[in-house]
Order: C-alpha cells, then sequence, then structure tokens
C-alpha cells in the first residue's frame, strides 16, 4: 500500500516538474504563449488521469496480494493444527501402549516373586537331600572300611598304585613298538651312511703313545751330557723347559715334560749334541735354537701338509701352525691330528649322501679339535679355546658351530655339526684307535657295574666287549618283560649322565624264567 502512494507520489512530483518546466518555456517564449498554457492544461490533465488510474490499480494489485496472503497463512495454519491433531493422536496412542507394558510388568513381577518362592522352597528340599546323601555316603564308607580293612588314603594309594602300574606297562610297550620301529630304519639308514664312508677311507689303526726316549751310544755319555757339576744338564732343562731324567736305564735318557712341543725340541736338541760329541753351554744353546727353528718349520710343513691332504683351500697362516701342533699332541693315544684327519674325511663322505656341503663338512671336522693345539696354555676347556680361536680368524658359521657341538656340550644347529660328532665318536671308537690305562680302565667297568645294579629288580650286571656293553640279568617275577624295556631306557639314561667314554655302550636287559623238577 505505501508502496503504491510512494509510486503515485513520485509520478506527480515528476508531472509537476515536467509542467513547470513547459510553462517556463512557454513564459519565456512569448510566441505560442497560449497555445503552449493550452497544451500544458492538457497535459496536466492527462498526467492527473494517469496519476488516478495508476493509483486505482496499484491500490487494486495491493488488496490482490494481501488477500493471497491471507489465504496462504490460513492454509498453513490449517496444516499446522492437522500436525498438531496428529501428534496428539500418536502421543495418545504411545500412552495406551506405556500403560499395557505396565500392566505386564506388574504381571511378571508377580510371576517372578512365585518363582523365587518356589525356588527357595526347592533349595531347601534339595539340602535336606544333600545331607541324607551324604550321611548315607559317610555310613557307606564306613562300612566299606570296616568290611575290606583300609582306610580311604590307602585305599586310594592302592587304586594309584594299581593305575600307575597298568598305565606304566602300556607306556613301556609303547615306548618300545616306537622305538623299535624308528630304530630299524634309523638303523639301517646310519650303517649304510657308516659303511660308505668308511669303505671310501682308510686309516691305520695302531695307536701312537708319547714316549720320549733318547737312545745313547754308550752309558759313558750320560757322564758327558751332566757335564761337570752338573752345568750341562742345567742349561738343557733351562734353555728347553724339559727335565732330564738320567737313571739306571741302560744307554738312555728319559726327557719329562708337560708341553709336548718343548720337549721335541729338547729331544732333536739331545739327539744332535750326541751325535755331534761337542757337549757344552755355548754348544747347548746353539743347538737349542736351531731345533727350536726346525721344529717350528716341522709344524708348519705338518699343518700344510693336513689342509693339501683333506684340500679344503685356502686356511688362515695362525691356523695352520694350530694344526701342524697337533701332531704333537695325543688323546688317550690317538695322534690328534691325524684324528682330525680322518674325521675330515668320514665327514666330508657323510656330507655327500646327505646332500651338504663335502668341502665345508671337511674343513669344520679338521678344524673341530684345533682347541687342543693350546688348550695347555690358555685356561678353558679344548671346546672353548677352539671355538674362540676359530672365530677370531672369521671361520664359517658352520665350522664354529662343529667346534662349540661335537661334544654334546652345546646343542647343535647345523647337519654338519652333527656329521662332525658322528665322525668324532667313530674315529674314537674304533678298535686300536685310542689306550687307557690298566687303572682307569676298571674303574670304568666298575662303575659301570655298579650304574646298572643299584636299579630295583636287577640281579646281576656284567661289563662285556671292554666296556661297550653291559648286560644286565633281572628277577624275573619283579620284572616284566614290558618293563625290562623301560629298565634299559632308565639304565641308558644313568649312564649318560654319570659316565664318560669313548664311543657308545650297548645296554642288553636278560629276563629268564626257568622252572625245574627233579625225577626220583
Amino acid at each position: 500500500m505505501e508502496t503504491g502512494i510512494l509510486i503515485v507520489s513520485g509520478l506527480l512530483l515528476l508531472i509537476i516538474g515536467i509542467a513547470a518546466g513547459i510553462i517556463a518555456r512557454a513564459i519565456l517564449v512569448e510566441k505560442g504563449f497560449d497555445k503552449a498554457q493550452a497544451q500544458a492544461k492538457k497535459i496536466i490533465d492527462d498526467a492527473q488521469k494517469t496519476a488516478e488510474q495508476n493509483k486505482k490499480e496499484t491500490i487494486l494489485e495491493t488488496k490482490q496480494e494481501v488477500h493471497s496472503l491471507r489465504v496462504d497463512a490460513d492454509k498453513e495454519i490449517k496444516e499446522r493444527k492437522q500436525e498438531v491433531t496428529k501428534l496428539e493422536q500418536k502421543l495418545f496412542e504411545r500412552e495406551k501402549i506405556l500403560d499395557n507394558r505396565s500392566s505386564n510388568l506388574d504381571k511378571r513381577e508377580s510371576n517372578i516373586d512365585r518363582k523365587e518362592e518356589s525356588i527357595e522352597q526347592r533349595k531347601e528340599a534339595l539340602s535336606e537331600q544333600e545331607s541324607k546323601l551324604d550321611r548315607l555316603v559317610n555310613e557307606q564308607n564306613e562300612r566299606l572300611q570296616e568290611i575290606a580293612g583300609y582306610s580311604v588314603e590307602e585305599a586310594q594309594k592302592l587304586i594309584f598304585k594299581r593305575v600307575e602300574d597298568e598305565m606304566g606297562r602300556e607306556i613301556a610297550q609303547f615306548i618300545k613298538d616306537e622305538e623299535e620301529k624308528a630304530k630299524s630304519e634309523a638303523d639301517k639308514t646310519a650303517r649304510e651312511l657308516m659303511a660308505n664312508a668308511m669303505e671310501k677311507y682308510a686309516q691305520d689303526v695302531t695307536s701312537e703313545r708319547t714316549v720320549s726316549v733318547v737312545n745313547l751310544p754308550s752309558d759313558d755319555m750320560k757322564g758327558r751330557i751332566i757335564g761337570r757339576e752338573g752345568r750341562n744338564i742345567r742349561t738343557i732343562e733351562a734353555l728347553t723347559g724339559v727335565d732330564l731324567i738320567i737313571d739306571d736305564t741302560p744307554e738312555a735318557v728319559v726327557l719329562s715334560g708337560f708341553d709336548p712341543i718343548r720337549r721335541e725340541i729338547a729331544k732333536r736338541s739331545l739327539e744332535a749334541l750326541v751325535s755331534d760329541g761337542r757337549i757344552h753351554p755355548g754348544r747347548i744353546e746353539e743347538i737349542v735354537e736351531k731345533m727350536r727353528l726346525e721344529v717350528d718349520r716341522f709344524i708348519r710343513d705338518k699343518g700344510e701338509e693336513a689342509v693339501f691332504e683333506v684340500g679344503i683351500g685356502k686356511v688362515h697362516p695362525d691356523l695352520v701352525k694350530y694344526l701342524g701342533r697337533l701332531h704333537f699332541r695325543t688323546s688317550y693315544g690317538q695322534n690328534v691330528l691325524r684324528h682330525s684327519v680322518e674325521c675330515a674325511f668320514l665327514t666330508g663322505k657323510l656330507a655327500v649322501e646327505l646332500g651338504q656341503d663335502e668341502i665345508l663338512a671337511r674343513r669344520a671336522a679338521l678344524l673341530h679339535d684345533i682347541g687342543k693345539a693350546v688348550d695347555h696354555e690358555i685356561e678353558g676347556s679344548h671346546v672353548d679355546i677352539g671355538y674362540n680361536l676359530a672365530k677370531r680368524y672369521n671361520e664359517p658359521e658352520e665350522v664354529l658351530d662343529a667346534i662349540h657341538s661335537h661334544h654334546g656340550d652345546n646343542q647343535a644347529t647345523t647337519i654338519i655339526a652333527e656329521l662332525v660328532a658322528a665322525s668324532d665318536a667313530l674315529s674314537a671308537a674304533r678298535p686300536g684307535a685310542r689306550s687307557e690305562s690298566l687303572d682307569n680302565y676298571i674303574k670304568r667297568l666298575e662303575h659301570l657295574e655298579k650304574i646298572s645294579g643299584d636299579f630295583e629288580g636287577v640281579e646281576q650286571a656284567y661289563a662285556i666287549q671292554a666296556g661297550r656293553e653291559v648286560r644286565v640279568l633281572v628277577k624275573p617275577d619283579k620284572i616284566d618283560d614290558t618293563m625290562a624295556h623301560k629298565l634299559a631306557r632308565d639304565i641308558k639314561a644313568q649312564i649318560e649322565e654319570q659316565l664318560s667314554y669313548p664311543g657308545t655302550i650297548k645296554v642288553t636287559v636278560v629276563r629268564e624264567t626257568r622252572a625245574q623238577d627233579i625225577a626220583k
């Protein structure tokens, strides 16, 4: 409405302005004044009519717009009322549903209360029945104890003992069957591999003994070796570190020393002095130094000879020298260098059969006892010493593993290490490979028989085959056939734990039942 009025006012002002301009022009222009005045009046009348008409149209449009707005507002209000009515209806329905649920919950609560009461009653009844049952069980147990003459603890022990015996027999039988099956397959394969390896390499079976004795052309030479007031013998002992034992043994001098290399230097020096005939401190010092260089060259030659014989390629010069020193080292009378070479060939053949690296296997076996070259100079076992030496000179991991585990002190992690351990045992255990003193031999056999005889049910135990086998005679009324197998396993485990021995020991359990009668 206000917009229409403003439009009309604007038009009026515009018309008035135009009219004023025309009038002014008419005043200025004298000619045609009347005509201009008439035209101006006409224009003003037309403008007034147009303004009135526009005013009416504007008012009419405004009224129509107001009417349409009212219609829209009424429609919206009506729709809102309908929505409110629907919401009220929904709320009413929800109230009804909630009322129904409330009534249902009340019913459920009453049912639950009734069930709880019945459960309590049943609990009371069950507790009464349990108490009755406990009384009946106690009465029955008392009667059974009176009838059987055993208490509950004694009966339990008796039952457990029977179950243990039955399960022990079953377990022993199962172990026996499985072991026999595994042994039949493993022994066949192992025998074939060992036989093939031994056929492809042959070695002397005589054992070496380290006895340093220098033979003399005559007993008069003993006096010359001793020298005036013992100066010659003192010089020899001081330079070589070896004790000379000159006793009643005819035409012989015994050399006593812990270090085999020093003993070898002393032996060669004394032989050279006896051959030369000139024996005095100056000459002794010259000969000892010469023999020391000669033995050093001999050691290196022996090491290089072993490496070349085995064919393992390049080896660090220091390790070659340590290998050469093994020529003067023995274990139970067996030369350690020859033992290492033998192990190298056996391990190489076994490695070929199993598809392993033959050269690497030979290298590991040749160096497995390298620690024995200096075990009398460095504290620790030859296993640890050899492992540290090989590690210092960057030997492969398989070589380190073989050195570290060939005596079973550490768990082997490679197949080559296992092969080295097997070859080591085979080389040491073969007939004639090693020797031991009579006292140690007898003590080992006695200890073996004692270990076997201490088990329950054993009647007698005999060590035979030079301690390679022990025969165990058992009482047949205490040890049955199934338990005999278990006894053999127990004895084997005890021997492995308490006894140190080269090679293997076979345990044989003998069970025999004899029936005798006398005809009269």
